[in-house]
């Protein structure tokens, strides 16, 4: 029934600007899309793949990034990026795809976000762009009039604007100015992606040293000043001298910034309980994620800036619960006492006493009913089901369609 539906009133076909990254999120999509009915130019990497994805048929892929290894010579990475940006330009010259959907810009922001907006624009596409930060250098900290003066000429050439709050399009709104009509509030769709095994919190917890009766917070993912570890390493300390029982995991690896992650090492190497803080730091493995998720109690988001979390997302596929600071919009996510709990940024002690909190309630008390109620919760509201229906009424109103 679905394939006649769409047989009948066809979607226009799109093409996927990944940037060869953030599989969760892009997969996710292109998934959601193709059950939809639509038919994408998947534009991918060596690492970004399709494969796997049920409707391949509606896939059309296309590895135009090549590898992303890090390690090697400056003149491979300079090579690299030039190569891709040569297959970018000739593929878009011949695109059969009026729409140009970008989630991600790739590694000269300035470069995309103007002369490469321009040129598609050129060619007479219609451009769709996912906004998962505003402007992300302010959140970092490095904000520029360059640098402002390319993401406001980035919006304005484009078609339609996807972000993921409406705290995001308020800040779009008033700081870049485009036009309301043509800015849409979608979910950030779960991640729904990674590997999951029958792999038990109790077995996790065996391969990480851990015990059963351990108190164990999760910190995952990218280690950056904006993320607010410090917060969680200070309400660690104060916790761990009264309770012998609590466990800090920290799994990522420092993105920038080196005298920010210098000066964190410092701080946990003199802390009384450093012992008990677990340090994996690296970039995970999508197929090692579910080792830390599953022996976590809870996942906790220190964050000092941040619109919407990946990571919450995460922690919620997993059915584990999240402690996040008051920023952006985490509030709107958690379902206070039964997904979770906020609490006032930059303020150790009272994540402290909110980590307490969460550990006399019965939402620690019985795990695995809990992280049944948290999957089920989480899979309704960031649906890709959702997320799929509201992008493909926009692609068909730029198409003409609606």
């Amino acid at each position: 029934m679905p394939d006649r539906l769409v047989s009948a009133n066809p979607l226009p076909r799109i093409s996927l600007l990944t940037a060869g990254r953030d599989q969760p999120y892009a997969l996710g999509l292109t998934k959601a899309l193709t059950e939809a009915g639509c038919e994408l130019d998947f534009i991918g990497s060596d690492e970004l793949t399709p494969a796997g994805l049920p409707h391949q048929e509606r896939i059309h892929y296309l590895n135009l990034r090549g590898d992303g290894q890090i390690n090697v010579s400056l003149a491979r990475k300079i090579t690299r990026v030039l190569v891709y940006y040569g297959r970018l330009l000739k593929y878009a010259a011949v695109a059969r795809p009026g729409i140009f959907h970008i989630l991600w810009v790739n590694k000269l922001e300035w470069f995309d976000q103007t002369f490469l907006m321009a040129y598609y624009k050129v060619l007479g596409k219609k451009i769709c762009f996912t906004a998962h930060n505003v402007n992300k250098a302010k959140r970092d900290g490095h904000d520029s009039w360059l640098n402002r003066l390319t993401l406001r000429i980035h919006y304005h050439l484009c078609d339609h604007i996807f972000v993921h709050t409406e705290k995001m399009k308020a800040e779009l709104l008033a700081e870049f100015n485009p036009p309301a009509a043509k800015v849409t509030v979608i979910p950030f769709g779960i991640n729904n992606v990674l590997p999951v095994t029958g792999l038990t919190r109790a077995a996790a917890r065996q391969r990480l040293g851990l015990g059963a009766a351990d108190k164990v917070l999760l910190f995952f993912g990218n280690i950056a000043p904006y993320k607010g570890l410090e917060y969680l390493v200070a309400a660690f300390d104060q916790l761990a001298i009264r309770d012998a029982s609590y466990r800090l995991i920290i799994a990522g690896r420092p993105k920038g910034e080196a005298e920010y992650w210098a000066g964190l090492q410092q701080t946990m190497a003199r802390s009384p309980a450093r012992d008990r803080i677990l340090q994996v730091i690296e970039y995970v493995p999508d197929a090692e994620t579910e080792l830390y998720f599953k022996a976590a109690d809870v996942s906790v988001l220190p964050y000092v800036h941040i619109f919407q979390s990946g990571v919450l997302l995460l922690s919620y596929n997993f059915g584990v619960p999240v402690i996040a600071a008051d920023v952006g919009s985490l509030r709107e996510d958690i379902v206070a006492g039964r997904t979770g709990y906020v609490f006032e940024p930059k303020n150790a002690a009272e994540l402290a006493r909110t980590i307490q909190l969460y550990f006399n309630t019965a939402t620690a008390a019985d795990v695995e009913t809990r992280r049944r109620e948290i999957q089920e919760y989480a899979h309704e509201k960031f649906s890709w089901t959702k997320v799929a229906a509201m992008t493909t009424a926009v692609y068909a109103k730029l198409a003409g369609k609606s």
